[in-house]
């Protein structure tokens, strides 16, 4: 499956990034055929993992943040890099009510897991965590 538009977007640490990520990803995702709802799903899942690299990631520091768009033929891929803490544990962090922050719900990762179809965690400890989402759909238009 080829792909058909790609986006990159870099940019440091701050809370009112996130908003923009979230708006640059739901213009992305508009290239599609998708519902109102789906278009708030990719929205949602964004705005935590941008949020999870800004909060976690980098929590006193800041550092940037990679945000990658990758349209295919059949699905959406969403890859979001933070070069900051890392996750020690990854299968803990993915549970609901984990958070290593108790001011924080810990919903992020099964808010994203439930939006989205597909989450990837990969993490290091000390060297940052990049999370892929996709969102699969089905083409409407034949080629």
């Amino acid at each position: 499956m080829g792909m058909k538009n790609h986006l990159k977007m870099s940019f440091p640490s701050l809370g009112e990034n996130v908003g923009i990520a979230r708006v640059t990803a739901a213009s992305f995702a508009a290239q599609l055929d998708l519902t109102l709802s789906e278009i708030e799903d990719i929205k949602v899942a964004i705005s935590e993992a941008v949020s999870n690299a800004v909060i976690h990631g980098y929590a006193e520091t800041s550092g940037q943040v990679d945000v990658t768009m990758n349209l295919y033929e059949d699905k959406l891929e969403f890859i979001i890099v933070d070069y900051g803490h890392g996750i020690a544990d990854i299968e803990q962090a993915r549970q609901p009510a984990y958070s290593s922050d108790p001011e924080r719900m810990g919903l992020g990762f099964v808010f994203m897991e439930s939006f989205m179809d597909q989450l990837e965690i990969e993490s290091a400890v000390g060297q940052g965590t990049k999370v892929r989402l996709v969102k699969n759909f089905v083409s409407n238009s034949s080629h």
